[in-house]
């Protein structure tokens, strides 16, 4: 069970459109699928072939749901499974439209049951032997399986979160599932709004402190995932930059040293805003942070703070937010 994102381990992500083998059936009548499949899709050193557009895939964690929510191919999924926090309202209508197969991860046999063609996880627990089992076992049962590079657990080495990254995972889905001149109008529109919030630098001259959850230490976005990203996005500054990875335990001494001007806080189901919130105010030191006493508070979804296609978006609402602070 996830408690919280695993970071700083993803790998390139390919997509290479599988021609048809010397002497194979469509070689030799010279024809070519007219819907543009097969197609092999590699994510963390594992290429799964797709053979035919997928119609009943299975997607295990929301950032896997929300980019087929986002490419509109919510009739081609059979379920969805285990949600961090609210699906955003913009797809709110297609995510009901599908049915909810477990809160968090299924079991491979109500898995099965679902008659999965393509299982995408957003974390390597997804294809864990006590949820969806290996993408190994899938493949040999005829199920193709895309994982997020953001966490290819022990399948993939350490790559560099950027923006062009998380394109890529839209890419990549999107050629899974037949979808790939949605994937390109979403990557112009976020690529458009970040053009924007780079003009507007609503961040600019603020030091941010973020967030995530932890009580006895601070777990939070350091230099090198989600949070750094929206943060250099907008102008601001984040206080714990100089830190390797996407997260990081940080002392509450070093908060209280950093002394940041805004606190940005990821509102999740297990480490709410409010809960958040109410420790700081309630401790006696945390509560003298300038940030506390001016209620200096920025409130941003889960899925708005880890690489994926609502990424954008949080750069755009801890913006209006700060700017909103004076």
């Amino acid at each position: 069970m996830r408690s919280r994102p695993l970071h700083a381990v993803m790998s390139v992500v390919t997509i290479v459109l599988a021609a048809g083998c010397a002497g194979a059936p469509a070689a030799e009548t010279g024809t070519t699928p007219a819907d543009g499949f097969p197609v092999s899709v590699e994510s963390c050193g594992f290429t799964s072939e797709i053979k035919a557009r997928p119609e009943h895939a299975v997607t295990m964690n929301q950032g896997a749901t929300e980019i087929a929510l986002a490419l509109g191919v919510e009739d081609q999924l059979a379920g969805t499974a285990y949600l961090d926090d609210a699906v955003a309202p913009q797809w709110q209508a297609a995510y009901d439209s599908v049915p909810v197969i477990a809160k968090e991860y299924p079991d491979q046999e109500t898995l099965l049951a679902a008659a999965p063609d393509l299982v995408i996880g957003s974390y390597a627990s997804a294809f864990d032997d006590e949820a969806a089992g290996s993408r190994q076992a899938l493949a040999e049962a005829g199920i193709a399986s895309y994982l997020s590079p953001f966490d290819c657990g022990d399948e993939g080495a350490a790559a560099e979160t950027s923006f062009e990254s998380v394109w890529g995972e839209i890419r990549s889905v999107a050629t899974a599932f037949g979808a790939t001149p949605k994937a390109e109008e979403i990557v112009a529109e976020q690529k458009a709004l970040l053009v924007q919030l780079a003009g507007e630098q609503a961040g600019a001259g603020k030091t941010v402190f973020w967030y995530d959850s932890g009580d006895k230490t601070a777990f939070a976005g350091v230099g090198g995932g989600g949070p750094q990203l929206i943060l250099d996005s907008i102008g601001a500054t984040n206080v714990f930059a100089d830190l390797d990875g996407g997260w990081a335990d940080v002392a509450w001494e070093k908060v209280v040293a950093a002394d940041p001007d805004v606190i940005v806080l990821a509102d999740a189901s297990w480490s709410s805003a409010e809960q958040k919130i109410a420790l700081l105010e309630k401790d006696p030191v945390l509560s003298q942070l300038r940030a506390v006493k001016a209620r200096a508070f920025v409130v941003v979804p889960f899925s708005e703070t880890t690489p994926g296609v609502r990424l954008a978006d949080g750069a755009l609402h801890v913006g209006e937010q700060i700017a909103a602070l004076g």
